[in-house]
């Protein structure tokens, strides 16, 4: 005889299947987060660098690499590990031109929040101004040269020798890091004037690094790279974004603006607007900025700018003020030769580079272009984020 066995009617059964299924859904979950991740760490990276005055910096330049990194990771084709602004040298000679510790000091305040936006000051401590090209190799070169000579495992953070621009985590693999000029969609039209770039340059930034180019919605980028054979030979360096939230505030209205003694508040952050009140930078005459809400949070500067109190000041001309940052050509004065009129241009010829590249972005040994005294990497060093 077999005995009947009955349940008791409490659906034990249901909700034990519904247990098991949330912790298989949890478990699948986590697979597939963990293979999103390693699928993440595979992908080629690149980070970005903007050059110009930052006289001051605004909202819009820190909103160029948001918008950046946010395209390349929804286009999930790269991992973007850095974002560095390097302010262009005092004799440039434009209108209007905050001195280089000052712009430099603006800039770490405009970017305090950020975790991986940060500051090179290389290139404001050199003899001279420097082409755009010559900034991005020399940049690329110290990269490359970081990650060939660590390891996976490294601590950049516990390194107090390390440029203060250098992305964290690099050691993190091998892998090479390709970095990318970023700039307004002004900045590529700009290729088209006659004089203002060398086309080596052009090339050589398009060809071996890359270009993004934020664009506003409505222009036309495209027609500006089909009518430059170098750009239209390239083009597939050339990563096109449009910016669908539109910034129209530049540097120079800002200092029109201040200059009128016209409230600027909420066009910068409170930081950058405290720093001008206190320097009175930019012909400050507006009664209608206050203190800050942390003007504690400028203090960390005044390590910045004591370290750096004895660098060259340059004599700056005037120069017929423009609207749009990026795309400036220094002051008549400071154009000796014809060959010289290029964008953020310098010397044609780099005094004692030595590299060897295989290729954009390659990790491989190479050495800086132009060697910085060690007085001036100890005062980086203490620079304190």
């Amino acid at each position: 005889m077999i005995a009947k066995i009955s349940w008791p009617n409490h659906n034990i059964t249901s909700a034990a299947c519904r247990w098991i299924g949330f912790y298989k859904n949890r478990k699948k979950s986590r697979k597939m987060s963990a293979f999103i991740e390693e699928t993440k760490s595979l992908l080629p990276r690149i980070a970005f660098i903007a050059c110009g005055c930052f006289s001051p910096p605004t909202p819009m330049h820190l909103r160029m690499f948001e918008i950046a990194r946010d395209h390349f990771e929804m286009q999930g084709t790269h991992r973007v590990v850095g974002g560095i602004i390097s302010p262009t040298h005092d004799s440039y000679g434009k209108k209007g031109l905050a001195s280089a510790l000052d712009r430099c000091a603006m800039v770490k305040l405009a970017t305090q929040s950020s975790n991986w936006i940060r500051l090179s000051d290389w290139e404001v401590h050199q003899n001279q101004w420097m082409r755009t090209q010559a900034v991005l190799q020399h940049h690329q070169n110290y990269i490359n040269n970081h990650i060939n000579s660590g390891g996976p495992g490294g601590d950049d953070e516990q390194d107090t020798h390390l440029a203060g621009w250098l992305p964290r985590g690099l050691h993190e693999s091998r892998d090479p890091v390709r970095l990318k000029l970023l700039c307004g969609g002004d900045l590529l039209e700009s290729f088209a004037v006659p004089g203002l770039w060398a086309e080596a340059d052009i090339e050589d930034i398009v060809a071996n690094h890359g270009l993004v180019v934020i664009t506003r919605a409505g222009s036309n980028p495209g027609k500006f790279i089909f009518d430059s054979d170098i750009l239209t030979k390239y083009q597939n360096n050339i990563t096109l974004i449009t910016n669908w939230v539109p910034n129209e505030v530049s540097s120079s209205l800002i200092r029109r603006l201040l200059g009128r003694g016209q409230s600027v508040k909420y066009l910068l952050d409170d930081l950058v607007l405290e720093y001008i009140k206190r320097q009175r930078l930019f012909n400050f005459k507006s009664k209608y900025i206050t203190d800050a809400v942390r003007p504690n949070h400028l203090l960390f500067n005044h390590a910045y700018t004591d370290n750096n109190q004895n660098a060259s000041s340059y004599s700056v001309s005037d120069q017929l003020e423009q609207d749009m940052d990026e795309s400036d050509t220094p002051s008549p004065q400071l154009q000796h030769t014809a060959t010289s009129r290029v964008f953020c241009c310098g010397e044609a010829t780099l005094r004692g580079s030595k590299m060897q590249r295989s290729g954009p972005g390659q990790a491989v040994q190479v050495i800086t272009m132009q060697e910085e005294s060690q007085a001036k990497k100890q005062k980086i060093s203490q620079v304190q984020l």
